[in-house]
C-alpha cells in the first residue's frame, strides 16, 4: 500500500509509512541471499536426510546437534520443506476397540525385562528371512538381530546365551506364546539363568507393544527400503541397521538421544543382573500394573 502511494504521488515515504502505521525500515529491507554457513546446513540437511529418508525433521536436528550445529527446530523444519524433503505422515490406523484387561509390567531398569519376538521377511530372489529380535525394554538397545532361514528353540538358546553373556541375564524376559518361546529346552535353560518369564495374553500383541513399535521402524527404515538377494547380505545390512540403531538413531522416548548414549549418562547406577528381586507393585497412570509370576 505505501509503494502504491508513493507512485500515485499522492505524499511521501516518510508520511504514508507514519499513516499506514508501517516502520520505515520494514519497508526498505530487501531480503539477502543465504550466507555461506545457511548453505552448508542444508546440505548437510541433504545429506542426512538421503542417509535417513524416513526420519523427520526432529530427529535430523538431533542428529546435527550430535556433530556440533547450532540450529533450531524450526529452521530445519523450513529448509527440510523448502527442498521437498518432508516425511509423508502414515496412514492413520483404525482404533483397536475393545478394552485391555491388564497393563503391560513396565521396566525400570537397565537389564529388568527384556522382550523378544520374531520378523519375518524374504530375499529378492525368493528365500525366507526368519529374524529374531530381543531388546531391553528400558534403555531401548537391541542385543540381537539376527536374520536366518529357519529359527528353532535350539538357536534361540545359542543366540540368546551369546547376548546374556555380552549384557548380562534379564530378570524378566516377555514374548508370545509361539512354540519357541515354550519349548522344554528354553524353558529349563531359562530356569537355570534364574531368568523369569512374561508371556502375553494370546492374540494381544499390544501387551508385547516395544517389540512390536521396533519391528515397524525397523521394517519402515530397513526391510523397505533394501533389496536383500542373499542370507550373507542380509546378515551385513541388518547387522549394520542394528549398531547404527543402538549408537545413533534418535529415540523420541530417550529424549532424542540413542539409546547408548542414553546408557552412558544414566547417573543412578543399575541394579545387578541375574539375581532375583522382590517385585513391588509398580504405578502407571495411577493404576497398579500386572504382577509378574514365574512361568515354569
Amino acid at each position: 500500500m505505501v509503494a502504491y502511494v508513493m507512485e500515485q504521488g499522492l505524499c511521501s515515504g516518510r508520511k504514508a509509512c507514519r499513516y499506514l502505521r508501517l516502520a520505515r525500515a520494514t519497508l526498505r529491507y530487501r531480503q539477502r541471499p543465504p550466507g555461506a554457513a545457511r548453505s552448508r546446513l542444508a546440505e548437510k540437511i541433504h545429506a542426512l536426510s538421503a542417509k535417513h529418508p524416513r526420519y523427520g525433521y526432529r530427529r535430523i536436528v538431533a542428529l546435527l546437534r550430535q556433530e556440533g550445529w547450532q540450529t533450531s527446530r524450526k529452521q530445519v523444519q523450513r529448509l527440510r520443506r523448502a527442498e521437498g524433503l518432508r516425511v509423508p505422515p502414515p496412514r492413520k490406523k483404525q482404533v483397536r476397540q475393545g478394552v485391555s484387561t491388564g497393563l503391560p509390567t513396565r521396566a525400570t531398569h537397565r537389564g529388568h525385562v527384556w522382550t523378544w519376538d520374531f520378523v519375518a521377511d524374504a530375499t529378492a530372489i525368493g528365500g525366507t528371512l526368519r529374524m529374531l529380535t530381543v531388546l531391553d525394554e528400558y534403555t531401548k538397545e537391541v542385543h540381537v538381530l539376527r536374520p536366518e532361514r529357519r529359527i528353532g528353540s535350539a538357536d534361540v538358546i545359542e543366540l540368546v546365551k551369546a547376548a546374556v553373556a555380552q549384557h548380562g541375564a534379564p530378570e524378566y524376559i516377555r514374548s508370545d506364546n509361539g512354540s519357541e518361546f515354550i519349548a522344554k529346552d528354553l524353558q529349563r535353560w531359562l530356569a537355570e539363568q534364574n531368568i523369569k518369564t512374561i508371556y502375553i495374553t494370546p492374540a494381544s500383541p499390544w501387551e508385547n507393544g516395544f517389540v512390536e513399535s521396533f519391528h515397524s521402524r525397523f521394517r519402515d527404515e530397513c526391510l523397505n527400503r533394501e533389496q536383500l538377494y542373499t542370507l550373507s547380505e542380509a546378515r551385513v545390512v541388518i547387522e549394520d541397521f542394528r549398531r547404527d540403531y543402538n549408537a545413533t538413531r534418535p529415540h523420541s522416548s530417550l529424549g532424542y538421544q540413542s539409546p547408548q548414549r542414553f546408557v552412558q549418562q544414566t547417573t543412578s547406577p543399575s541394579p545387578g543382573c541375574g539375581q532375583a528381586r522382590q517385585a513391588g507393585p509398580s504405578l502407571r497412570h495411577g493404576l497398579p500394573t500386572q504382577t509378574i509370576t514365574n512361568t515354569p
